[in-house]
């Protein structure tokens, strides 16, 4: 068991979620990809997802500052009191300025430092753990922390293997400052660089431009290696769910509720078979918005408080994986 021996804890006061108004079902790729309804739902449980739309001014900045109103709003605090943003996201509105700073303004909150961070799917979590260790220090009082994509703008449409897995949305956390039991327990975060390539973004960058002659618009889109993420995602997911649990002197049968990554069916399916979950004691939400990388914890989060599924003094436990490679796992007592 991990003794916490920082003077104070972070409590999850609140949650927030937001999507764009427009809602792509399977059917629609049938018209400029080779797959079906069908194909689509038995291999990765996605019915349909969101898709923002720049003209509607529905960018990862703009659903970012929609899920932290709601957010804030619950929590039942002002922007002014935060002192501390980060947003996870791996698709931003612009390289600089960050979209957290974009998001301070836009919220008023004078008092916060902001920036992005990019861990991929595994970016709120990361961004939580980060957030948790400033306030447990007791250098801040109250951190907003949001996961957020607009993935829909780095796919390759004519890429069956790709389009149809992700979506946009973003999901919010507001976190405060505890001396009580109801806190983030424990999180463990990792990375391995050496299968980056597994899920990647290779051109378009500094590494090769857009004026390089080597650029091609095909490599600035998502690259995925899904067979062998399959397998990593399920085996290292479980191991952090297993280190946060022991770092808390846990184990799974103390567990109110587990959210996993919503990457697709077949992996949430196989870490709740890992870990013994019933069904009601998860939330699934992939079926509606498919894979939002940084925003899926976030936005399941909402969505079973909001459904009653988790309810105070519950203790919950996340986990999730994305590119970089990254992972990790928090358990938290709501």
């Amino acid at each position: 068991m991990l003794e916490n021996k920082l003077p104070y804890g972070s409590r999850l006061m609140a949650t927030g979620a937001h999507f764009p108004r427009k809602v792509m079902t399977n059917a629609e790729f049938e018209s400029f990809v080779e797959t079906s309804d069908e194909w689509i739902k038995s291999r990765t449980g996605i019915e349909s997802r969101r898709i923002a739309d720049p003209a509607l001014g529905e960018t990862t900045l703009s659903l970012s500052y929609e899920a932290a109103k709601v957010a804030l709003e619950r929590a039942g605090i002002g922007p002014e009191e935060l002192e501390f943003i980060v947003v996870g996201t791996v698709t931003p509105d612009t390289i600089m300025p960050s979209t957290a700073t974009q998001l301070q303004a836009l919220l008023g909150a004078p008092k916060a430092f902001a920036f992005d961070l990019s861990a991929a799917c595994s970016g709120f979590l990361y961004g939580l753990s980060i957030a948790d260790q400033y306030i447990s220090s007791g250098r801040i009082g109250h951190a907003l922390v949001v996961g957020a994509e607009t993935l829909s703008t780095v796919l390759n449409w004519r890429d069956r293997t790709t389009c149809v897995l992700f979506g946009d949305g973003a999901g919010a956390a507001v976190l405060g400052r505890t001396e009580g039991d109801h806190r983030i327990l424990s999180t463990r975060l990792y990375s391995d660089g050496q299968y980056g390539d597994l899920l990647s973004i290779p051109h378009g960058y500094s590494k090769v431009p857009v004026y390089s002659p080597e650029y091609r618009q095909d490599l600035a889109k998502i690259q995925m290696k899904g067979r062998e993420i399959f397998k990593f995602a399920i085996r290292n997911m479980m191991d952090a769910s297993a280190k946060v649990l022991a770092d808390a002197g846990m184990t799974t049968a103390d567990v109110d509720f587990f959210i996993f990554h919503q990457a697709n069916i077949r992996i949430i399916d196989m870490c709740a078979k890992s870990l013994n979950v019933p069904p009601e004691k998860m939330w699934v939400n992939v079926d509606k918005y498919g894979n939002t990388s940084a925003a899926t914890l976030p936005v399941c989060l909402y969505e079973a408080q909001l459904a009653g599924k988790i309810k105070e003094g519950d203790t919950v436990l996340m986990a999730t994986f994305g590119g970089g490679l990254t992972w990790g796992a928090s358990l938290i007592r709501i």
